[in-house]
């Protein structure tokens, strides 16, 4: 089976561009293949643009750079996303990623007074956000359920893609990052395993976004 592996950081020195890497490691050691998708580093431009919009109203047809990024996620049996949190959220990068490929007529099929077909429900899906915060200021405040509501149920199961992950790894910039290197290997290991389901929640500290 086949993995596409999207990396949001601008920098290729950072933690998550080697999580990225270390999942897309361990995909190879479980004997299946991954592409690791650099968006920073192939200067995917993230702006939602009059020809996106014209896409969303089936006016026009997509942009060469949405039609190459959902080539890519149709050749892949899961999407996993690595992105440093930014906000409580994903970064702007790859929401305008999300913005411009998991566009109205290919991620999901809506019209006014039509019904909605999602059209996705063939991708799984595991995310895997890097945090500079404590386990217990998510908890605190509820952030971690709010990403969920936000990323896991209103994007992906809107267009009907199986969340199969949704893996926290925290204290970025304060702790040793062997401990997420060594979660993103076993999460890459783990990807297509059928014995059972990664876990809703990994608190690893880490040190760099």
């Amino acid at each position: 089976m086949h993995a596409l592996v999207v990396v949001a950081h601008p920098e290729p020195s950072s933690l998550s561009q080697a999580i990225g890497a270390r999942i897309a490691a361990g995909i190879a050691q479980s004997g299946h293949t991954a592409e690791i998708a650099d968006l920073a580093a192939e200067g995917f431009d993230p702006r939602f643009t009059p020809a996106d919009l014209a896409v969303h109203r089936r006016r026009g047809p997509a942009p060469a750079d949405v039609v190459r990024e959902r080539t890519r996620i149709d050749r892949a049996d899961a999407l996993v996303l690595v992105y440093p949190v930014y906000w409580w959220s994903i970064p702007a990068l790859l929401k305008g990623w999300i913005d411009r490929v998991f566009s109205n007529g290919w991620a999901f099929d809506f019209s006014l007074g039509g019904r909605l077909e999602k059209k996705l429900r063939r991708l799984q899906v595991q995310l895997v956000a890097v945090a500079g915060a404590d386990a217990h200021t998510y908890a605190r405040h509820g952030y971690f359920g709010a990403m969920k509501l936000q990323i896991d149920h209103g994007i992906f199961d809107y267009c009907g893609a199986r969340v199969i992950g949704s893996e926290l790894l925290l204290e970025s910039e304060t702790r040793d990052p062997q401990v997420p290197l060594a979660a993103a290997g076993v999460i890459g290991q783990g990807l297509f395993s059928t014995t059972g389901k990664q876990g809703e929640q990994v608190p690893c500290p880490a040190s760099a976004a």
